[in-house]
């Protein structure tokens, strides 16, 4: 497919695990790929780390199976009321978000994808084609996550909105897991998702407002309140702000794949299932030449999480707040039809 004029046929911005599984599907339908990352080592990010169920599926068909932990369901907490729901749709994985990236890393070099030390600065295009980073290529992804600089150079960056201000702090502790279900400890102040990625490993991610202190958000939470005790095995990481919206999903010749394309909130665990869903469906869209049906296929593929995350952020930043797990032990029904529905 590459002629004299380009030197590939897809430039990839962003080398994290959207990046790279855009890379990965691109390549295995007969694409050249060039993936423009300026940091060269494994990339490490402020996350919970728990696969969902729909997850898993998607990366098997790349070929990728990092090593994890089984996650089985869901359960919120908060004081004496509990919920928990056991999937029905499948099994996530609690994964190291370092060795997922490494698990994908070796797929993608091994099918050939290129790698350039590099950031992407300035893009331009044409009718057939775009140039970034020293190369021309037919299509570009920008897969560079919440704070996209390729969503800011197409254009199609808007304000973030009265829920911007919602960020992530994460931190991993030497204990063994306790529970197969991802944990959602509800505080008066932030949501606290217990992630099993090791037998030896769990990780504590805390979403809430800018400037919370972790050590002290944690020990207000009774249940993890022991965490202060155990050994630290990784450093603070924050993320965020996590509320990022857009215009549109593509300019011309440059499709928006993943956080960088729009994101509501981490409360319900959905960006990298999301992002590897979409990246499936931007290939696609460039393998028939059509990059414009990949707006649609992308409100498709978001639909469920933006309207049900965005409802629980609405409900998380509100006076109701305190009933969120009272409510969802209370209609079981309900609550694991949610579950469910997210997980696919």
């Amino acid at each position: 497919m590459t002629g004299a004029s380009f030197d590939v046929d897809l430039i990839v911005a962003g080398g994290g695990p959207v990046g790279l599984a855009a890379a990965i599907e691109a390549r295995l339908a007969g694409l050249t790929v060039v993936v423009v990352e300026p940091r060269a080592d494994v990339i490490d990010k402020a996350c919970g780390e728990g696969l969902m169920p729909g997850a898993v599926p998607l990366l098997a068909r790349l070929g990728v199976d990092p090593p994890g932990m089984p996650l089985r369901g869901v359960s919120y907490r908060s004081g004496s009321h509990r919920a928990d729901h056991r999937f029905s749709v499948g099994e996530g994985r609690g994964v190291r978000r370092t060795t997922l990236h490494a698990a994908l890393a070796a797929r993608a070099a091994e099918l050939g994808v290129e790698h350039q030390t590099d950031k992407v600065a300035q893009i331009t295009q044409d009718a057939t084609g775009v140039n970034a980073a020293g190369l021309r290529g037919r299509w570009m992804f920008g897969c560079d996550g919440l704070h996209s600089r390729v969503r800011r150079e197409i254009g199609v960056e808007l304000p973030p909105g009265r829920r911007g201000r919602r960020y992530g702090v994460r931190q991993h502790f030497e204990v063994a897991p306790w529970s197969d279900l991802i944990e959602v400890h509800w505080s008066r102040r932030v949501e606290a998702y217990v992630t099993p990625v090791a037998d030896d490993t769990v990780g504590i991610a805390l979403l809430g407002r800018p400037g919370l202190d972790f050590a002290a958000e944690l020990a207000a939470i009774p249940a993890l309140a022991f965490l202060g005790e155990a050994m630290p095995a990784s450093s603070l990481r924050g993320a965020g702000a996590l509320r990022q919206r857009t215009s549109r999903r593509h300019v011309g010749r440059v499709l928006l794949v993943g956080d960088a394309s729009g994101y509501v909130d981490a409360i319900t665990g959905e960006g990298l299932r999301l992002g590897f869903a979409q990246a499936r469906a931007a290939v696609d869209a460039v393998v028939h030449g059509r990059p414009g049906g990949y707006e649609d296929a992308w409100t498709t593929i978001s639909r469920d999480f933006r309207v049900l995350t965005t409802g629980l952020v609405g409900l998380a930043s509100s006076p109701l707040r305190p009933a969120i797990v009272p409510l969802a032990h209370a209609l079981p029904r309900a609550y694991g039809g949610i579950v469910d529905r997210l997980a696919r």
